[in-house]
């Protein structure tokens, strides 16, 4: 049961941190490509170091000086509230209602906003290529402001969401070590990945990843909430994939019912307009 429990906690952080992961590499590609790589990748190194330290700080307090079931109800607490957001975005990128990722999409913006701020002119095209190609060679020969702070913000942000999962579901069952193990290998296939493609993120499954991230997110967040309040799960940490098994139903259900009010929107919007 144990080893059950592990193994879903390790592949729900796994699966959180690659998602993050590309989000954070596809800002930091852009911000080397428009701005020069020495100032994108210090400010990722800046990034790092200061979640490092974060870690470091926050980690064995929660682990040794809180209790655990104290621990269990506010780190439920917060997983039920990351997991259902998630969840609700992949229901309604599901059905529809909300764009998916693009990860493409996003790299285009960011190296337009990033080259029209050098004041290069705007678009990937004409004075945007030139003004990039100035900052990429400018960038190899001196620092740039604008580079180090877009790509230590993309590192920062979407690291601290990494780090608020890993110790969430690491510390609200002393499995911080697992936890971390697991992200730190998500973002070392992720980089890998992305010194290979690069650019080419979109082709990550994001939508179905968030989808089975929100559901373990939720099930264990109700796991460890009703055992610091007192609650005896039958069959122990079994529960847990009975608990994804639930919420996995619940958002299928989900889906099925807004689809049918979606397809009916559409023709009256068609027809109104």
């Amino acid at each position: 049961m144990h080893t059950s429990s592990s193994v879903t906690l390790a592949v729900a952080v796994f699966l959180a941190s690659a998602v993050e992961s590309v989000e954070a590499l596809t800002i930091i590609v852009a911000a080397g490509v428009s701005r020069g790589w020495r100032s994108a990748l210090e400010g990722t190194a800046a990034a790092i170091g200061v979640l490092a330290v974060l870690v470091a700080a926050l980690g064995p307090a929660l682990v040794y000086l809180v209790p655990i079931n104290v621990l269990r109800v506010v780190v439920g607490a917060l997983l039920l509230v990351f997991g259902l957001q998630w969840l609700r975005k992949a229901v309604l990128r599901t059905v529809g209602l909300k764009a998916k990722h693009d990860e493409d999409a996003i790299f285009r913006k960011q190296v337009q906003e990033l080259s029209v701020h050098g004041g290069t002119g705007p678009g990937l095209s004409g004075a945007g290529l030139s003004g990039a190609g100035t900052a990429r060679a400018s960038g190899r020969r001196q620092r740039d402001a604008t580079g180090f702070v877009v790509a230590f913000k993309g590192t920062f942000l979407e690291g601290l969401e990494i780090v608020i999962i890993v110790l969430g579901l690491g510390a609200g069952n002393h499995q911080l070590g697992l936890a971390a193990a697991a992200a730190g290998a998500a973002i070392v296939v992720v980089a890998i990945i992305g010194a290979v493609v690069a650019r080419q993120l979109a082709g990550v499954p994001e939508n179905a990843m968030k989808t089975v991230v929100g559901l373990m997110l939720v099930s264990f967040g109700t796991f460890w909430a009703g055992e610091g309040l007192g609650l005896k799960w039958p069959g122990s940490d079994l529960a847990i994939p009975v608990l994804v098994g639930v919420y996995a139903v619940v958002t299928w259900l989900l889906v099925q019912a807004l689809r049918p009010g979606l397809a009916r929107l559409q023709p009256e919007q068609a027809h109104a307009g």
